[in-house]
């Protein structure tokens, strides 16, 4: 029987639930399309994956060797796996996506422990994690050993350059190493118009989590070890975390493609600016109140339960807070003024019923 592929969905709806809901940048589809045809050496020995860690250096510095890998949960248990012991402790926010989102795996599948601290707006400080970080020598308690911090955090907010060297003065001074999740990075780095390195090598982050599905690529990311004599067995943890591809010149082609030119600063500056368009627009709506400083590509407000479930049938995003009302939007490389538009307009009908 002879089934023809077709497509299953309107393209042309959008909404503001995630910036996974996004597809695929065009570039990023045409570069895996070049990047196919003929062979090449499997399990990363291709002239891609070759090629990526030029384009990292040009980005984190010299040193930095990037590990490509399937998904965003993978690299951060790798990268944590690469930093801790057996029996190490790994601080973050509370509200920390290891600790929120990624279904115990850093706990479960990296055999380490999560120690959170509460946070504000989802950022630690030094004071924030000197809470958790002691008892190295308590055989009863789990040793912190290294501080991930979240960029841009799960909760919108950024790291200054200075906040994120604090951050890791203050660990290394104690012994302990830095992880960054960047699964938003080029989010971060469009928000305060600098340099990636200027956050992460160049303030002393030791490991970096690069985030490319949420910013336009179909799926991959990477991590980028950014101080070599933080880590150990990169390779061989990779592997036995089942985050080795084995046609990995289609993970490495697009984050090449992201990273060559500037589709990554493209992409992310514009779902940012979405972000603010949308916020700019619900500030003028009474009754509904902005959570968080909006300083990248995603808005988190309060507002009626039942308007919120009502514009759900109507655009897709999630609660983040259902008992409370608080809600989340996301904005995407692909979002558009008139999906913004389409939606503010929605907002003000449904707060007006």
């Amino acid at each position: 029987m002879r089934t023809d592929a077709r497509r299953h969905h309107d393209p042309q709806v959008r909404g503001f639930a995630s910036d996974n809901y996004a597809g695929a940048h065009p570039e990023v589809l045409a570069a895996i399309a070049l990047a196919n045809g003929g062979h090449q050496v499997a399990y990363g020995e291709d002239d891609y994956t070759g090629h990526l860690q030029r384009v990292m250096h040009s980005h984190f510095g010299p040193t930095a060797e990037a590990f490509p890998v399937f998904n965003g949960t993978g690299a951060n248990v790798v990268a944590l796996q690469a930093l801790t012991d057996r029996w190490g402790a790994v601080i973050c926010a509370e509200s920390a996506h290891i600790n929120v989102d990624e279904g115990g795996a850093p706990e479960r599948m990296g055999g380490l422990k999560l120690l959170t601290v509460p946070t504000p707006d989802g950022k630690l400080t030094p004071e924030l994690i000197d809470r958790q970080a002691y008892g190295w020598d308590d055989e009863h308690r789990a040793m912190p050993q290294v501080v991930s911090i979240t960029q841009n955090t799960e909760l919108g907010t950024v790291y200054t350059p200075d906040e994120i060297r604090a951050i890791c003065d203050h660990a290394h001074e104690r012994g302990m190493k830095v992880h960054l999740d960047g699964a938003r990075i080029a989010n971060a780095a469009a928000s305060l118009d600098v340099p990636m390195r200027t956050f992460t090598n160049t303030v002393g982050v030791d490991v970096l989590s690069f985030g490319g599905t949420k910013n336009g690529a179909l799926f991959g990311e990477a991590v980028v070890v950014l101080n070599p004599d933080a880590v150990r067995a990169m390779k061989h943890l990779r592997k036995l975390s089942m985050q080795l591809a084995s046609k990995m010149r289609f993970v490495s082609v697009q984050l090449e493609a992201l990273l060559a030119k500037d589709l990554w600063l493209r992409n992310a500056r514009h779902a940012n600016a979405m972000a603010q368009r949308l916020a700019e627009g619900v500030r003028a709506i009474d009754g509904v109140e902005i959570l968080y400083p909006v300083q990248a590509n995603a808005v988190f407000a309060r507002l009626p339960h039942a308007v919120s479930e009502r514009l759900q049938k109507r655009f897709r995003f999630y609660f983040w807070d259902e008992t409370a009302g608080d809600v989340r939007w996301m904005c995407s490389f692909d979002t558009r003024e008139d999906d913004v538009d389409a939606f503010l307009q929605a907002l003000k009908e449904e707060m007006a019923r």
